[in-house]
């Protein structure tokens, strides 16, 4: 391996395309990111087409290219990430059968449903219960409303490894990924023969299961010609978004937990041994890397019910509004806000859930709207901690990653509402395309994952505001209260 030899993060998102390429100490030498648009063609659904994924990766390779001519070139290995729990499925031809269907898709509510009553230990294996979003649940729904399609299918496969097969020629994928799918066996780090039955598959027309450092090919001349990346340079198994954001910031031991605020949002904990708790909804999944696993509470509606509130309210910069809103030094808004934009999974599994605002007279303004988004967002990460605190103690201070980290007001309504510290480390924000690169550094270095997974350098910590706390805290049983009384008439199918 060359000494100036790097590694490439490539995570396909929901929202875009992010790729990082990084050197030997960690440091960022090349990135760009492309913007993925998601189509919706029922109420509750949501799709994007594989070869979207693929035309923004070569995109972004290609800005790179540009930006820092040669850097290509030096990239010694390539880690993937993205999207959990989407169904590609992909036929004879090696095509894709129809557009994914995304992990914020609401329509196989029936079919979860049907899941949990025929196999009511899924939980137990699978590490918490079906739910609409996840793939197992998607695929009997195309067995009963697209029986072509699934019969048509060879593979089905996760949307970061559409993104393997077209760059390697190999299908697989790695433990978490595989694990929101829901059609593993948690514990044995196994295709489950019998949810893979239940719901009409073959263990044949699935990925090879590979742990997240595992080399799972090697780029092609086809691929090498198309993006520009040597040929033959190896291409790791690669982890689930969920579990590189953890393998960035150093979550990798027992204990290690952190807040990600995305698209959705989740908090995380680092487990050393497999511990179910379907009945709180908390997702016991296997980490990316060998002999750990987590546990999740997984929020469909994360830092995107800022942008979208922004959006709809006309309000040009988020960052200037959000520092407009700071600087009105209001304890918490005057309106409360659901955020269920995309209904919502813990603790509810309720993806007919809206969003809702509660509260608004002829005197609320747009930065009302954009605060109360805000502390709705937190007040789900409230609700997650309460759910993995039915399983076990949630450490004292937690971390934060992701996009919606970045700003301190943001940061200080979590901190507040959470009543806990919340640290920040530098790059932070480079979430799950950095957690993969240092996957593809494991592959080729020989290095030791205590070695390479280390946490990040502190960049500082975010304190409770003690009059915020107190605001919000006396606000919770409101924002509960709403959902409580709400839950009836949310649509539903």
């Amino acid at each position: 391996m060359a000494d100036d030899a790097c590694f490439l993060g490539v995570d396909i998102g929901t929202s875009a395309v992010k790729a990082l390429i990084v050197d030997a100490r960690e440091q960022p030498v090349a990135g760009a990111e492309v913007q993925l648009a998601t189509s919706r063609p029922a109420p509750g659904w949501s799709e994007q087409h594989p070869d979207l994924w693929w035309q923004a990766v070569r995109q972004a390779l290609s800005e790179m290219a540009v930006a820092t001519p040669g850097v290509l070139g030096r990239v010694a290995a390539i880690g993937l990430s993205g999207q959990m729990h989407g169904a590609v499925l992909v036929g004879q031809d090696n095509r894709p059968l129809r557009p994914a269907i995304l992990w914020n898709d609401g329509r196989a509510v029936a079919e979860a449903r049907a899941l949990n009553l025929s196999l009511p230990n899924l939980g137990e294996i699978a590490g918490v219960p079906a739910m609409a979003g996840f793939l197992a649940p998607k695929i009997a729904w195309l067995r009963t409303h697209e029986p072509d399609v699934l019969g048509a299918a060879t593979r089905v496969l996760l949307p970061k490894d559409w993104v393997r097969f077209l760059l390697t020629g190999e299908f697989a994928t790695d433990m978490c990924d595989a694990a929101g799918s829901l059609l593993l066996d948690e514990a044995r780090r196994q295709w489950s023969p019998l949810i893979v039955e239940a719901v009409g598959l073959q263990l044949e027309q699935l990925p090879r299961l590979l742990e997240g450092p595992d080399i799972s090919g090697r780029v092609t001349a086809a691929a090498a010609a198309a993006t520009g990346l040597p040929e033959g340079i190896p291409v790791v198994a690669g982890a689930g978004d969920a579990a590189a954001a953890g393998i960035g910031i150093g979550a990798v031991e027992e204990g290690d937990a952190f807040i990600s605020l995305g698209t959705s949002s989740q908090l995380f904990l680092t487990t050393s041994d497999y511990r179910p708790n379907p009945a709180a909804l908390v997702h016991a999944f296997a980490h990316a890397l060998p002999s750990r696993w987590f546990q999740m509470a997984a929020m469909l509606n994360g830092a995107s019910v800022m942008a979208w509130t922004a959006s709809v309210t006309g309000v040009p910069d988020l960052g200037a509004a959000l520092d407009a809103a700071a600087a009105r030094e209001r304890n918490i808004s005057p309106v409360t806000f659901l955020p269920y934009l995309q209904g919502e999974r813990t603790p509810h599994d309720d993806p007919a859930a809206r969003g809702v605002f509660f509260g608004m007279d002829g005197g609320t303004d747009s930065l009302d709207l954009l605060q109360a988004a805000v502390e709705g967002m937190a007040f789900t990460l409230v609700d997650a901690v309460a759910a993995l605190e039915t399983a076990g103690p949630v450490p004292a201070v937690l971390a934060a990653v992701g996009g919606g980290s970045r700003g301190r007001f943001v940061m200080e309504v979590v901190a507040s509402a959470l009543g806990r510290p919340i640290r920040r480390y530098t790059g932070g924000e480079r979430g799950p395309a950095f957690g993969v690169a240092r996957l593809a550094r494991l592959a080729v270095t020989g290095e030791a994952i205590k070695d390479v997974c280390v946490k990040p350098e502190l960049r500082d910590v975010v304190l409770p505001n003690a009059e915020r706390q107190a605001a919000l805290a006396a606000r919770l049983p409101l924002y509960r209260d709403l959902y409580r009384t709400l839950k009836p008439l949310f649509p539903r199918s």
